[in-house]
């Protein structure tokens, strides 16, 4: 009984959480210094570090490429940084920012071919403090990384990299970061959370108390924050950022409990081959996906999502899932599969490579994720 009641037991919070009304607070509390490296994009460093004048190191993303992280450009970034040369990593960015950071506070142990297709060991090396600047990913609090790499047949894919190891040591919100994304990403990074809070809710094996507590939190604050949205428009995020962004949080948390599921599967191929962006390629399969849940098996706990639903939005259990839908769209109007390049060959193939390729999320599917399926939803969202 004692052995059953340690299996049992759930890593709760592993990263220490703060939340700073700036930049320059969190560097006055966290005493910055020259052997901090911080990773970010230029265009965060501008509005927000360059007049502190810290003495870190600085590095930005796309002088190694543009868009979500790649074997290429993860290697590109390995060659150019000494690990000697610092002690604490400080990612201030994105998913892609994140990932990267997970990557820089680990022991050089492989290539990283060899991490993501884990004949490398994950060793940890250095701390690492996370500030998400989109309201999204929820990777500040994750224990994966995924990059896009080749395949062992030369097809690019994305993979993650998953060890309780990759998650970082702090994670800091500041709020004021949002102020400067734009709309259409704002609106897919916050649909994507929904997604992680969703997908962990329903996940039928890993689901625990704790990735429950903070999923439903999640959705409650997202939902409400889209109402807002859909009712005075775009504008009124400004209000919600501190909302969203503890939201994405909450999200990242139910999810390194209870894992993503189908959606992620079959977005990952999509992302990899025509570098749709995550939150994007997520959102062109959600809807989809819910539709094929509640027609195989509606009760259960789809049933408790769609009363979730109902009491955030209004409206009907037998509503929800379509008044879900309907005010992402108003959020954010939904694009078909083809307009980002997937065409009708890709259905067969992208199918054989979420089975191939991802079974860490396919395991998480509400209901049995057969090829069959998986090619129904992708055909329906073609």
């Amino acid at each position: 009984m004692r052995e059953r009641i340690q299996d049992m037991r759930e890593i709760l919070i592993k990263p220490q959480f703060h939340k700073f009304g700036d930049f320059k607070e969190f560097a006055q509390e966290f005493q910055l210094d020259s052997r901090d490296l911080v990773l970010t994009n230029e265009s965060l460093y501008i509005p927000f570090m360059k007049d502190l004048e810290l003495p870190c190191k600085y590095v930005f993303q796309e002088k190694f490429g543009l868009g979500e992280p790649s074997e290429e450009m993860i290697t590109n970034l390995f060659s150019d940084i000494d690990p000697k040369d610092y002690d604490r990593v400080i990612s201030v960015g994105g998913g892609a920012i994140m990932d990267i950071g997970k990557l820089l506070s680990l022991k050089r142990t492989g290539t990283v071919h060899e991490l993501y297709f884990k004949t490398a060991e994950v060793v940890p090396e250095k701390e690492h403090i996370a500030l998400p600047t989109t309201c999204g990913t929820g990777s500040e609090v994750t224990n994966i990384s995924v990059a896009i790499v080749r395949d062992e047949m030369g097809k690019t894919t994305k993979l993650g990299l998953v060890s309780d190891l990759l998650i970082p040591t702090d994670v800091c919100l500041i709020p004021e970061f949002l102020k400067t994304l734009p709309y259409e990403p704002f609106a897919s990074s916050a649909i994507d959370a929904l997604i992680h809070a969703v997908e962990s809710y329903l996940s039928p094996s890993r689901a625990t108390m704790t990735s429950e507590l903070f999923g439903v939190k999640a959705m409650e604050l997202i939902l409400e924050g889209f109402r807002m949205i859909g009712e005075s428009g775009p504008e009124a995020r400004f209000e919600y950022l501190d909302e969203f962004l503890t939201a994405a949080c909450y999200a990242g948390i139910a999810f390194l409990q209870a894992g993503c599921a189908t959606v992620h599967a079959m977005s990952f191929p999509l992302g990899g081959t025509y570098h749709v962006p995550h939150g994007e390629a997520n959102y062109a399969l959600f809807g989809k996906v819910l539709e094929k849940y509640n027609t195989i098996q509606p009760d259960g706990k789809l049933l408790k999502l769609k009363k979730t639903i109902a009491r955030i939005l209004g409206g009907s259990e037998e509503d929800a899932i379509k008044n879900l839908a309907d005010l992402e769209n108003k959020i954010l109007p939904l694009r078909p599969l083809r307009k980002y390049g997937f065409t009708e060959e890709d259905i067969e193939l992208f199918a054989d490579s979420v089975l191939m390729n991802q079974q860490r999320l396919v395991i998480n599917s509400y209901v049995p994720l057969t090829r069959e399926l998986i090619v129904e939803i992708y055909r329906e969202t073609y």
